[in-house]
């Protein structure tokens, strides 16, 4: 049985709550059609966090492995296709690093590409009435490093890897204007997310580009 591997940040910048931390409570042993779902809490402090995901891999042996984490401001569940070499944090992470234009490895490419398929996740979803499309960028904080450490780290292996951001949940966008959407439908896509990921072994050929 195959092993997918899913990973949530525990919060940061001051928040007390981060729906990736809380999808994956929820997803841990959860079984899939031909795999099940094993899952590993990380810090949101760069290097750290590296860490903890290859060490969880050490441990599991997955075939798959899916990092997850919140993107504040958008609407929908949105898996990412190009991780960049490049730490430019906003804010500090929660050990306190704060680099700006650093790259991630100065001995690496400039970018990986996500060896999900982002494209039969994206249709999965939607097939089941949730909001998702493929986004191009993962941003330059934490989610990113990630994307890119764990690309670097299985570049010489088959384990497909890729990042997914989903929205904030209710509670966090109560006092906002921000969109939301609710636990329940974030689990429910990551598990349709990783049993697209069993189902597909090369990725479908579909539309999703943007002009800007």
């Amino acid at each position: 049985m195959k092993k997918v591997l899913i990973t949530g940040f525990e919060p940061f910048g001051g928040a007390s709550i981060n729906p990736a931390l809380e999808a994956v409570k929820k997803l841990d042993g959860a079984e899939l059609d031909g795999g099940v779902i094993v899952t590993c809490e990380v810090p949101v402090t760069r290097y750290d966090a590296l860490k903890a995901i290859s060490e969880a891999i050490e441990a599991h042996q997955p075939s798959y492995v899916i990092t997850v984490g919140q993107a504040a401001g958008r609407n929908a569940i949105t898996p990412e296709r190009v991780a960049i070499n490049m730490d430019d944090f906003r804010i500090p992470d929660n050990g306190g690093n704060q680099p700006i234009d650093e790259p991630i490895d100065e001995e690496g490419p400039a970018a990986y590409f996500s060896t999900l398929p982002i494209k039969a996740i994206t249709r999965k979803l939607q097939e089941n009435g949730i909001p998702c499309q493929v986004s191009n960028t993962a941003g330059t904080f934490v989610c990113n490093h990630v994307f890119y450490g764990i690309q670097h780290f299985l570049r010489d292996t088959d384990i497909g890897h890729g990042f997914i951001h989903i929205p904030l949940l209710p509670e966090q966008a109560a006092a906002t204007d921000q969109p939301s959407m609710s636990l329940d439908t974030i689990v429910e896509g990551l598990r349709l997310a990783a049993q697209a990921t069993l189902e597909n072994k090369k990725d479908i050929s579909e539309g999703a580009g943007q002009i800007c």
